[in-house]
């Protein structure tokens, strides 16, 4: 019984200490499982062959993965590997059903390179990359397995029709943004280039000098001026300093393309911004052009320019003087420069004022002609009658064509004696023919005053007793042509109107209706006043009674005598009965 015991125990004991053929199968994959690599993991293997297009890995497995030799490549760049090389594979499959270890270069690398361009993208550094394709909108780029998207906006700094040249060409990129969740990652060309340019601008920049002579290849023309390459950096040539004559557009003197020697004027650091000038190399033509050019002197000229306010005259290359619109004409001064000369003429003018620090001249026209305003005084002397057109009517008298387009004026106050200026003007219309008589003549103010009027003589003159010139205190005849509760209005010979207040109808009050009178009527009244100015004659029947009586009085007798005031009047107006008759 014992020694059974014993082999039992011994048996247990085996048992223990051995292992059985499960424990080791389970034991042996366990062993598998702990030392093969996970899949879709990034692993380091080895190259042992190299054959028909497929490199062979060897990472540590029962068997090696094949790779294509285009996953080591870069875009038109053939792959550099050799046996024995160590590379980072991507772990798709431990075995496939050829028992083979199914690898991916391709794979590893974007894995890899995502975690290279997302701290580019942090540290907004520049990446490498290849443009390999087209799509709508842009181009793909190969940033070392991952693929990008690159705007056709982002290609260039300008616009570039032929990208052929880029392809497949290894260059930097700026990554605009990036999406790892999605795969998206946005690059840039254009950013690297200017941030290029914009250090080559500074440098280039901070290496030129104002008053600097440099040449230059002309960019671009606009209205205003041309952009000049300078070499990497752009200066304005502005179209006031091409040339010192006056050139109305840059194409007139500069080509794109054109070669051009040019002075900096100006630069500034800050914006960058450099201004150019071509004149400033070429003699300043203002020297000493008060000498050139003496006030009085007479040239000729070409006109270069017309304006509203006048034209200018180029003397000589980059010498120009106004010709103000009020020293184009004598007579024509409402017409529009453009109407009197044209660009591109030759004209005869005189210098009027220089001014060689403002670099301007004052030039006359109408100064190298005769001035008709001097012979018309000599042919027309005042007081001279002329006759003319009715060329324009406003509102404060008539306009008159007269010889040599001089223009004579007829105020309101000098077309009628009789008729208010207002209404004698409605008799008057355009293109008629009227006489005149020249009252003024102002050579200096170019100005010739008419009246129509004095073709005739003064109505007050004639409208006195006997035909003679009315004077204050005078008794004259009137007719009364209109009869209204204010007075009556008289007409005294020549047409000469005149208004008698009810106040002045009578001495007694009970006489002063003016009723009592009707048109026809003659009466007799005093002139009290005479305003030449106005028009205006004053008239009085009471003033007449009044002067009457005391002129009986003074005649026939006084309050002394005894006699009654009805006798001395009396006595007055039998003697001027007789002296009637």
């Amino acid at each position: 019984m014992a020694r059974v015991a014993t082999q039992t125990k011994t048996s247990s004991e085996n048992s223990i200490a051995a292992p059985s053929r499960d424990d080791f199968a389970a034991m042996l994959e366990q062993s598998f499982v702990t030392q093969s690599p996970q899949e879709g993991a990034v692993i380091k293997g080895k190259i042992v062959a190299i054959e028909n297009d497929f490199a062979m890995v060897d990472v540590g497995l029962k068997t090696e993965g094949r790779v294509s030799l285009k996953e080591f490549a870069m875009p038109g760049v053939p792959a550099n590997i050799q046996v024995g090389d160590e590379v980072e594979v991507y772990l798709e499959r431990v075995e496939n059903a050829l028992g083979e270890a199914v690898l991916s270069r391709d794979k590893a690398r974007r894995e890899e390179s995502w975690i290279k361009l997302e701290k580019a993208f942090n540290d907004q550094s520049r990446v490498t990359g290849v443009i390999f394709g087209r799509v709508k909108g842009g181009f793909t780029v190969d940033l070392d397995g991952a693929v990008a998207f690159l705007p056709g906006s982002q290609v260039d700094v300008r616009p570039t029709r032929d990208v052929g040249p880029l392809m497949n060409q290894p260059q930097p990129f700026q990554i605009l943004k990036m999406d790892r969740r999605r795969g998206n990652i946005v690059v840039s060309r254009r950013a690297v280039l200017e941030e290029r340019r914009a250090e080559e601008r500074t440098s280039l920049v901070a290496s030129l000098q104002e008053k600097q002579v440099v040449e230059g290849v002309v960019k671009n023309i606009t209205d205003y001026g041309a952009f000049v390459d300078l070499g990497g950096v752009d200066g304005l040539l502005h179209v006031t300093d091409i040339a010192w004559r006056r050139v109305s557009h840059p194409t007139e003197v500069l080509t794109v393309g054109q070669t051009v020697t040019v002075q900096i004027i100006k630069i500034n650091h800050d914006t960058q911004r450099i201004s150019l000038g071509m004149k400033q190399l070429q003699t300043d033509p203002w020297e000493g052009v008060s000498i050139k050019y003496p006030v009085g002197a007479k040239f000729t000229g070409k006109v270069t320019n017309v304006t509203d306010y006048g034209a200018f005259v180029e003397l000589e290359p980059g010498v120009e003087g106004l010709v103000h619109v009020s020293e184009m004409s004598w007579v024509k001064k409402n017409l529009a420069p453009s109407k009197l000369v044209t660009p591109g003429t030759e004209v005869d003018v005189q210098v009027l004022e220089v001014d060689s620090n403002k670099r301007r001249i004052s030039l006359g026209l109408k100064q190298t002609q005769e001035n008709p305003w001097s012979g018309f005084t000599s042919r027309h002397p005042i007081d001279s009658e002329i006759e003319g057109e009715v060329k324009s009517i406003t509102e404060f008298g008539l306009f008159i064509g007269l010889d040599q387009d001089i223009d004579g004026m007829v105020h309101l106050s000098d077309l009628s004696w009789t008729e208010p200026g207002e209404e004698a003007i409605k008799a008057y219309e355009k293109g008629q023919m009227v006489k005149a008589k020249v009252l003024d003549i102002d050579v200096e103010k170019e100005r010739v005053s008419l009246g129509i009027k004095q073709l005739g003589s003064d109505p007050i003159e004639k409208a006195g007793a006997g035909g003679g010139a009315l004077r204050k205190n005078q008794v004259v005849t009137a007719t009364v042509t209109e009869v209204n509760d204010g007075g009556i209005e008289v007409s005294l010979a020549d047409g000469v109107k005149s208004f008698i207040r009810r106040a002045d109808l009578a001495r007694d009050r009970n006489d002063q209706r003016p009723e009592r009178f009707g048109k026809g009527d003659k009466v007799d009244a005093l002139v009290t006043s005479i305003d030449k100015a106005s028009r205006k004659v004053s008239l009085s029947i009471k003033a007449r009674e009044i002067s009457e009586e005391k002129e009986a009085v003074a005649q026939f007798g006084s309050s002394d005598s005894g006699a009654s005031l009805g006798d001395i009047l009396g006595a007055a107006l039998k003697k001027k009965t007789k002296k009637d008759e």
